[in-house]
């Protein structure tokens, strides 16, 4: 074969060096990184039979088509590299992090004179202190609304000089000190962030040491007003800190982890332990972790995790030795700027059992996901049934299409087809039409363009798979169990007769969604179908409704951006060349014309007040 050709002469011509390689399939697609002391060795090893004992191999080794490599000056440069490939590309064969859409991070913006405290998916290094990653934004928010009770921070964007007139509500209700009118200087108020810092990073003692001193000296000068707001802050402190589990004699920061597995998935738990004391835990679920070894995924996901974390700890505990340790350490003390960091599994007791506990946490985390994952499948599967049973169905819609139109007076209309399967999004087939044959706003005649062009595609998709052999497009190529359009009777008919068109009035069931009651219409039925309220079935045809009308607006938005600025007035109708010149001579720009009074714009010759106001709608 010629693909087996190709691949030899890869394999032959592999240096003795180290580096990366990506593997890739026959679409050019990066199925899987890799990294190696000795490329050639470490690539022709997946070719040996030995080497193919297990199933996810064997797959991989059955879709290369191609080998790329890159060679680095060492192994900790290939280690590097790796992380940034599997960062960038998620391989569908490595172990990575899923749902890694960018955690959430705690930024306090430490390098303005008035550090404001915010939460953000992207760690830079622009001056700011970052804390996290979490896993959970919601969690994020609830420590920050508890730690602004304690440490009133910032959140407006006002330019602080401390000779503003008056202070927000905020001040009043005391979650900000007001230094925008000079309540508190500027020492005094970034003494506050960073008692906060040093609170996220478990370090409290400092902060009840030096406040405590504070509230004796306010006491023994009369202020008794700042001695009691200092005693009402250490008080707060003191309810959190003794959630915090004292769990280690030792002062050094550390991070526990530990890993749980069950059909084929694998999560795993992290416990931060700042100077002895637990402060918090995350946990992470991972992909790709089928038929790995537990030593491969923890590499893997210590390499992730700590690449993108904002603080490594002196130790990382571990329940088993890592193959990679000695280049991990050498990498994680390079990232800790010199520091050595000790990655170990552990001896003393005490931090055996906190490896136990991290672990009993980690399986007890994957079972309530599981049991959460399962019952989502329930609520699914409970929803497709009541569509069943309301649209009078011979078996449950797995695959439901749904139809809107985006347009502003006509301008740039765009239809969005959406495609839910068992119940959930699959975005991958989603698509979007410009619509092409339709002049101004008639959104009946937008559907049934957007239909006709759907099901053209259907049919040319089974036509060419029947004479050429090609794989179809899978938006297309498969019929729905269930169609429906936003728009009630009118767009419905426009989908029966787009239906009829293609003789698949019988074969695909078809519905309209009106949207104020929420109701379902049927062909040739005079009464409309309404679910019950609360149902299952009726927050699935909501959220697939708001999923088609969300991805019809942006598309919408986007196209109209692209038209550009002559195009945008070009489209008008009723604006030609000479009143589309006069519009821009008479107000500068786009955004003059947008800003102008009707009347004003009504002011130039054959231009009516009624289509003044329709261009300032179609501009918006």
């Amino acid at each position: 074969m010629e693909q087996t050709d190709h691949l030899q002469q890869v394999l032959d011509t592999l240096p003795d060096k180290p580096g990366c390689y990506l593997m890739k399939n026959n679409k050019g697609q990066i199925i899987y990184v890799g990294k190696a002391i000795n490329l050639r060795h470490r690539v022709r090893s997946y070719f040996h039979t030995t080497a193919q004992n297990d199933q996810k191999t064997r797959r991989l080794v059955r879709e290369i088509a191609d080998i790329e490599w890159i060679v680095v000056g060492s192994e900790l440069e290939a280690l590097i590299l790796e992380m940034t490939l599997i960062k960038r590309h998620k391989p569908r064969f490595n172990v990575r992090l899923k749902d890694d859409k960018r955690y959430p991070y705690i930024k306090v913006h430490w390098q303005d004179p008035f550090p404001k405290v915010t939460v953000t998916r992207q760690m830079v290094k622009d001056g700011a202190r970052y804390f996290g990653p979490y896993t959970s934004v919601w969690a994020v928010h609830q420590t920050l609304d508890l730690l602004r009770k304690i440490f009133p921070y910032l959140t407006c964007n006002r330019e602080i000089t401390g000779n503003d007139s008056r202070a927000c509500l905020y001040y009043d209700i005391k979650l900000c000190t007001a230094p925008c009118i000079g309540a508190i200087n500027q020492q005094d108020y970034r003494q506050i962030i960073d008692d906060l810092c040093k609170f996220l990073e478990g370090r409290t003692d400092p902060v009840v040491n030096r406040l405590s001193k504070e509230m004796e000296k306010a006491a023994q000068t009369l202020q008794y007003e700042k001695a009691a707001a200092i005693r009402d802050q250490l008080q707060a402190i003191d309810k959190v800190v003794e959630r915090q589990k004292v769990v280690s004699t030792d002062q050094a920061d550390s991070d526990v982890i530990a890993m749980a597995r069950a059909d084929g998935e694998a999560c795993v738990q992290v416990f931060f332990i700042r100077s002895g004391k637990l402060i918090g835990r995350e946990y992470f679920v991972l992909e790709g972790t089928e038929e790995e070894n537990d030593d491969e995924i923890l590499s893997e996901f210590v390499k992730q995790f700590y690449s993108q974390a904002a603080f490594i700890p002196q130790k990382v505990l571990l329940p088993n030795e890592l193959v990679e340790a000695q280049i991990i350490n050498q990498w994680l003390s390079s990232q800790k700027a010199g520091d050595k960091v000790e990655i170990t599994v552990p001896l003393k007791e005490i931090n055996k059992e906190l490896v136990e506990m991290a672990t009993e946490n980690a399986v007890e985390t994957l079972n309530a996901l599981k049991s959460r994952w399962e019952s989502d499948t329930n609520r699914q599967t409970g929803a497709l049934t009541e569509l069943q049973e309301a649209l009078n169905l011979s078996e449950p819609p797995n695959r439901i299409e749904c139809y809107d139109i985006s347009t502003t007076q006509g301008v740039a209309s765009v239809g969005s087809m959406v495609v839910f399967e068992q119940g959930t999004p699959n975005k991958k087939l989603y698509r979007r039409f410009n619509i092409k044959t339709v002049l101004g706003q008639d959104d009946f005649a937008s559907m049934e363009e957007v239909l006709f062009r759907r099901f053209r595609r259907w049919k040319a998709a089974h036509e060419q798979e029947e004479h050429v052999g090609k794989k179809p497009d899978l938006a297309f190529s498969i019929l729905p169990d269930l169609l429906l359009v936003d728009g009630g009777k009118g767009q419905l008919s426009r989908a029966v007769k787009v239906l009829e068109e293609f003789n698949l009035l019988d074969t695909v069931p078809v519905a309209g969604l009106a949207k104020q009651e929420e109701e379902l219409f049927l062909p040739g039925q005079h009464n409309s179908i309404i679910l019950e309220t609360h149902s299952q079935g009726l927050y699935l045809i909501q959220r697939i409704r708001d999923e088609a009308h969300r991805f019809a607006i942006t598309a919408h938005r986007k196209r109209r951006t692209k038209q550009g600025l002559a195009s945008r007035l070009d489209v008008i109708p009723g604006i030609g060349p000479s009143r589309r010149k006069a519009l821009l001579q008479k107000f500068g720009s786009i955004d003059g014309i947008k800003e102008a009074p009707p009347e004003k714009i009504a002011e130039i010759k054959g231009i009516t007040l009624e289509m003044a106001q329709s261009i300032k709608v179609q501009l918006e």
